[in-house]
């Protein structure tokens, strides 16, 4: 992703989503033709996507700023109702007040689509969200997180408590490693998989190979599901279309699902459903159902079996 676009449509196109003192800004550095960073900058946090668009949001004291040996990794305090931040190479990762609407739909849908999920790996997903999520299911013996960046899970451990407080559970086991090497030698080993990774540049790139999503398939037991992050369909279009292309000669069974994200461009994100055996909404898991539903924001049954019903141009896409 080019972290510099700054151009008259991006201007135009996104002075519904900010404040009328960031536009002034934005229009005065293109007068000047200055370039537009993502990142904090005058007192807003923003993000431009390569389709020229983006977000901002007004930003209070930075908690935590450092470069890590992977990427620059920050939490700030929002002067909003979305809390604090987490920001990868100044790119959003997830917000106190939204983050529900990405960690329970990338865990449930699949999670509720498996008989006897028991052992889990989660790959990336340093903040822990996702893993609490998957750990509200009773038949979880184990959940494994292999996250590259020990920095995310210990930054995120002390300012952003309530999305990694599922990391202390007796039941996972945190690899700070390479999860392309850590998912070679694994075989028939997880029911689920779930690949919560960052955008495909920098440290996340080589999670976006054929090699690596063959490991993947090979590492799930038989009715195994894996669930993996993929990007917007509507500002990200040709990575979209990319990563469904390997997935689809990877894996017997690839199937997309889709949800709506207020804090990432677009507002708009996809998640593949892939599978050896295992069709979408073949099953559901009546006897978790309602343990899990009274703990959500966002998840039901409804707005499960909703996911999979895509717009036209996302069928034509892939």
């Amino acid at each position: 992703m080019d972290k510099y676009l700054c151009r008259e449509d991006y201007v135009r196109s996104t002075s519904l989503f900010i404040s009328p003192y960031i536009h002034v800004i934005i229009t005065e550095k293109l007068k000047k033709g200055e370039k537009m960073h993502n990142g904090i900058e005058n007192g807003y946090y923003h993000e431009i996507t390569p389709s020229g668009f983006g977000i901002a949001i007004k930003a209070g004291k930075v908690l935590f700023s450092k470069q890590s040996d992977f990427q620059k990794v920050e939490i700030f305090e929002s002067e909003s109702s979305l809390g604090r931040v987490l920001t990868l190479d100044d790119l959003m990762m997830t917000t106190e007040g939204d983050e529900y609407h990405y960690h329970e739909m990338i865990a449930h849908i699949p999670m509720m689509q498996h008989k006897n999920p028991e052992n889990v790996l989660v790959i990336g997903g340093g903040d822990g969200g996702t893993v609490r999520e998957v750990l509200k299911h009773k038949t979880v013996k184990k959940v494994v997180l292999c996250e590259i960046d020990g920095m995310v899970i210990d930054s995120c451990k002390e300012f952003l408590p309530t999305i990694s407080c599922g990391l202390s559970d007796p039941r996972v086991e945190i690899k700070v490693e390479d999860a392309i090497e850590f998912i070679k030698d694994k075989k028939n080993e997880y029911d689920i998989v779930l690949i919560d990774s960052t955008d495909p540049i920098g440290p996340g790139e080589g999670l976006f190979t054929d090699e690596f999503y063959t490991n993947v398939k090979n590492s799930l037991r038989e009715g195994g599901i894996m669930v993996a992050q993929s990007e917007s369909p509507f500002a990200q279009k040709e990575s979209v279309q990319k990563m469904y292309k390997l997935l689809k000669r990877v894996f017997p069974i690839c199937s997309t699902y889709t949800s709506n994200i207020p804090t990432y461009p677009g507002g708009y994100w996809a998640w593949a459903f892939c599978s050896k055996t295992v069709e979408p909404l073949s099953y559901f898991a009546e006897d978790r159902y309602e343990d899990i539903v009274k703990t959500c924001k966002i998840y039901n049954r409804d707005y499960h079996n909703a996911r999979f019903a895509l717009p036209n141009y996302l069928k034509e896409l892939l």
